[in-house]
């Protein structure tokens, strides 16, 4: 089962030269709800959830520069790594639907990208979940986290 997250910060200030982002659990709400926010343009409202969970993932300074680029919409002059990955699958007809953080193993997590091809197909692609966040901030995706990661995640922060 997955559990949704959106992104909660980002903290570029960096903490032993690694920035961090922190994905907090979001549920849906009805329309009427005036603290929810919009995970995308026609998508649905989305509120933290009371006493949800949340963790920290360290990621590389190019990624959170783009994670804060796409959050802030700071345009830029040309396309950086993330941007062409992205004009890419939108040129070929493809359409990113959602990224998923998948596993946690030995202190590192991995990401699937969810895509749908032009032809239909639905496909899974490995990711570094840094990547895969950049990539779904920008497309204003859906965020995952597979509940045992959640799980894994949260109690390996209590130790």
């Amino acid at each position: 089962m997955a559990v949704r997250m959106e992104l909660s910060r980002i903290l570029i200030r960096e903490l032993n030269d690694y920035p961090l982002v922190e994905l907090r659990e979001v549920a849906e709400v009805p329309e009427t709800d005036a603290n929810a926010t919009t995970d995308s343009p026609g998508g649905p409202a989305l509120s933290q959830v009371e006493g949800g969970r949340s963790f920290p993932i360290v990621i590389g300074l190019p990624e959170a520069y783009a994670i804060e680029r796409a959050l802030k919409g700071t345009p830029v002059r040309r396309p950086q790594t993330h941007d062409l990955l992205f004009n890419l699958l939108k040129a070929l007809g493809g359409r990113l639907e959602s990224i998923a953080i998948t596993d946690l193993s030995e202190g590192t997590f991995y990401a699937e990208l969810s895509i749908k091809t032009a032809d239909g197909r639905a496909i899974k692609v490995d990711s570094r979940p840094s990547d895969a966040i950049a990539l779904g901030v920008a497309a204003a995706v859906p965020m995952y986290v597979q509940e045992h990661v959640l799980k894994s995640a949260m109690s390996d922060g209590e130790n």
